[in-house]
């Protein structure tokens, strides 16, 4: 039995990608390419995506296909073969090495994009495949790169669009998702919410003495939690300015990140963590952590997710939110969990 186009006016497709579909039947595919060139807040995610792919299609292989400078998290454990197209560390790279890097991903029966970017765009014209999905933004790039694809909003959970894919071939996903990421919660003494206060760029963070005073409130209401504030790796990532505040709190701990493995343990211990708009709220989401996002400068709704106990907190005019507000999203999660 093969695959059918599920949908009425919610997606597109081309003449030809309805019975491109029916000619695949899921226990026959032999090889499927992922393509999702990403940093690791967005990449993490993909996991549940392939889950998906190993539930319907048993017997294929399936290529990732990541950019060289976008490696860290990328889910290796996952699939069955990495492919490495040039990043933007690699500016050197002869255009004819470029296009070379680019063929080697090779044929596959099926081809999901997750990136919709020119060089994903190139992956997907120089390589063949018997069906084509992505979820491009414009409307060009739907007919000459893709035989079917599903609309794209900057409204909905990113995750959930990917899966859209999958529904638009008639396939059925879980929902809640699941991420499968390995390795045990640590213990500690008593239990812990988790603050993280960098991001990828200083832009997206909420400022230091904001952090500190909410730190300070929620030490006090949950006076029985450890509050650990987290510190990113980079020099810039500092969190003296916020310990200064909090050195009379003696269930304030101050912690350094440590490996990607450190933190999933980390964040699979904790109660929630607060966090502005970063990959490392995401990795918490994976491990399946409750979450409240802060938000300002970037679209919170792509990084929102409506399961389980998850939120953001922004202001309509994209101001920077008040303590109170965030202290009272932190206060609801809480009374939830």
């Amino acid at each position: 039995m093969g695959l059918k186009l599920w949908f009425e006016r919610g997606a597109w497709a081309s003449r030809s990608a309805a019975a491109k579909a029916a000619a695949i039947e899921p226990d026959r595919v032999n090889s499927i390419a992922v393509i999702r060139h990403a940093a690791f807040g967005d990449m993490v995610l993909t996991r549940a995506f392939l889950l998906e792919l190993r539930k319907h299609f048993p017997n294929a292989k399936i290529t990732l296909s990541i950019v060289s400078n976008y490696r860290f998290c990328a889910p290796e454990d996952m699939v069955d073969r990495v492919h490495i197209a040039h990043g933007s560390d690699r500016r050197d790279t002869s255009r004819r090495e470029q296009i070379k890097q680019i063929r080697a991903l090779g044929y596959h029966d099926l081809f999901f994009d997750l990136a919709s970017t020119s060089r994903s765009a190139w992956l997907c014209l120089l390589n063949p495949a018997k069906l084509k999905l992505g979820f491009p933004y414009h409307h060009l790039q739907r007919v000459l790169l893709y035989d079917a694809a599903v609309l794209r909003s900057d409204l909905r959970f990113e995750l959930e669009t990917m899966l859209d894919m999958l529904n638009l071939i008639g396939l059925k996903t879980d929902w809640p998702p699941r991420f499968d990421l390995a390795g045990e919660a640590i213990k500690r003494e008593r239990p812990y919410l988790v603050y993280f206060t960098s991001a990828s760029i200083t832009g997206k963070c909420w400022p230091a003495n904001r952090f500190a005073l909410l730190v300070e409130q929620l030490a006090d209401q949950y006076a029985d939690y450890e509050h650990i504030v987290l510190q990113g790796v980079a020099d810039w990532e500092s969190i003296d300015e916020i310990m200064v505040h909090l050195k009379n709190k003696t269930n304030v701990t101050a912690m350094k990140a440590g490996s990607l493995e450190d933190s999933i343990a980390l964040f699979k211990g904790a109660t929630l963590l607060v966090s502005n708009d970063t990959g490392t709220r995401n990795l918490a989401i994976a491990t399946q952590t409750p979450t409240v996002g802060i938000f300002f400068s970037t679209v919170p709704y792509r990084y929102w997710p409506r399961y389980d106990c998850h939120d953001v907190v922004f202001n309509p005019d994209g101001s920077l939110p008040e303590v109170e507000a965030v202290a009272c999203s932190v206060t609801e999660l809480m009374q939830r969990i």
